[in-house]
């Protein structure tokens, strides 16, 4: 094949479309673009869950709303391919809506999510205590991409990553603090609430500071969605309380190029072995 023959990797929102049953399911495809490794990417797989349960919210006749809240719990990982997204609505508020999603492939379930909707915030907040970085990634910014410890980071294709070296110690082979900051922004598209979810999971394990290389399987995230993304990068901060015998937490803030909070998310996860 050549290279004007080689299709255009697809865009973030492309590869997040759903597309329904009639009866509360709907169907999807996990591309390869959106995975490290073999492995669908758990930010992905949130930001496509929460878009079934807006999808199934519209196709009821319910007014349009965001995605305020998504609490998601891994059992076990899916496969790049066809997936069915089972939903069930839960709760229907003036304020609230809650949603049930289900992740499946072969019969089994693979992510179970709770999806909270609503109207986000337009104002600006009345108090804020946001970390402090450049809007844009500095020139020093390390590209995220190619092989990583966890497999290839082919989201690369989809959105440009960056990391801040001075926090990445383990790029260089030395130990540090499990705290990251980066900067990621799709490439195809500007950045929406959806992809602010995909961008409280977008870090490498915290752990790889630590010296403990490989895959870190997440067991439970909730990332929280704070307003709507303006136009540009988007600044993720990204910092650990404890790494206790297999066990870690990851907490994700994640701010816009207008200086907003726009997602929070915390995760629990394995920690590979020292």
């Amino acid at each position: 094949m050549s290279a004007a023959e080689v299709p255009e990797p697809a865009s973030f929102e492309a590869a997040c479309a759903v597309r329904s049953l009639g009866d509360g399911t709907l169907t999807a495809d996990l591309r390869h673009e959106w995975s490290i490794g073999t492995h669908p990417h758990g930010g992905f797989l949130i930001a496509l869950m929460a878009r079934a349960a807006l999808a199934v919210l519209s196709e009821r006749g319910e007014p349009s709303t965001d995605p305020l809240a998504v609490s998601a719990e891994f059992l076990r990982p899916p496969a790049i391919g066809p997936a069915l997204l089972r939903t069930d609505i839960r709760k229907v508020g003036r304020r609230a809506t809650v949603v049930a999603v289900r992740l499946e492939q072969r019969g089994r379930s693979c992510v179970e999510a709770t999806v909270t909707t609503g109207r986000l915030p337009v104002r600006r907040a009345d108090w804020a205590d946001l970390p402090q970085m450049p809007v844009e990634p500095p020139p020093r910014a390390i590209h995220l991409a190619g092989e990583t410890s966890e497999g290839v980071f082919n989201l690369a294709k989809g959105c440009d990553v960056r990391i801040d070296p001075a926090t990445a110690g383990y790029l260089a082979g030395r130990n540090g603090d499990p705290r990251l900051r980066l900067w990621v922004k799709p490439r195809y598209s500007v950045p929406d609430t959806y992809f602010a979810l995909l961008a409280g999971d977008i870090n490498p394990p915290v752990v790889f500071n630590l010296g403990r290389m490989g895959w870190a399987p997440t067991a439970q995230l909730t990332a929280l969605v704070r307003a709507r993304p303006a136009p540009g990068w988007l600044r993720v901060q990204v910092d650990c309380r404890t790494v206790q015998e297999a066990w870690f937490d990851s907490d994700a803030t994640v701010i816009d190029s207008a200086g907003r909070l726009v997602c929070q998310a915390r995760q629990l996860a394995l920690a590979p072995a020292p």
